[in-house]
């Protein structure tokens, strides 16, 4: 193993937006067995500091392939395409006002079951762009193109979490 190595890598993964949640889950597994620091808690002050480095490289590149979001970044930032979501937040005008259309659906929702509709919707939006999101990484590799559709996925995260924030003020 290489802490140089990049996630995909380190967990002897293609490099792809698809992958085998099972194969990583236990990929995971089998390398927190080989490098838990309790495992070398006997060993020299220098082999415990490394088993602790390994041991937090290996959960950092773990939390970003398990997660779809994560994962798409890091795919375009290994292709040369950076997300930059602080400096460009432009967006095509059709899905701004899709945004502005559930901000105000999410505003004016009276009912819980409002609210859930309202929850199902950017949860299909949602499913929607994460096949986008493969199809632009493991088919097209346009990494500029999926480097938009990371951004603009990440308004629809942060709404969906204003939704379960709306849902749970409502009491559900």
């Amino acid at each position: 193993m290489n802490l140089q190595s990049n996630d995909f890598e380190l967990f002897e993964l293609p490099v792809a937006f698809a992958l085998d949640r099972a194969q990583l889950d236990e990929r995971w597994k089998a390398l927190q067995r080989e490098v838990h620091p309790d495992r070398h808690a006997a060993a020299d002050a220098q082999t415990q500091r490394q088993a602790m480095q390994w041991s937090v490289r290996i959960n950092e590149a773990y939390q970003r392939l398990k997660d779809p979001l994560q994962r798409a970044s890091y795919l375009c930032e290994l292709h040369g395409a950076p997300i930059q979501a602080e400096n460009n937040t432009s967006m095509p005008a059709a899905f701004l006002m899709q945004q502005m259309e559930w901000r105000e659906a999410l505003e004016s929702a009276s009912s819980a079951s409002a609210v859930e509709d309202l929850a199902d919707d950017v949860a299909a939006m949602r499913r929607r762009m994460l096949a986008d999101l493969q199809h632009l990484a493991d088919e097209q590799q346009d990494w500029s193109a999926m480097a938009a559709q990371v951004r603009a996925l990440m308004f629809v995260e942060r709404f969906a979490k204003d939704v379960d924030g709306r849902l749970e003020q409502l009491g559900q």
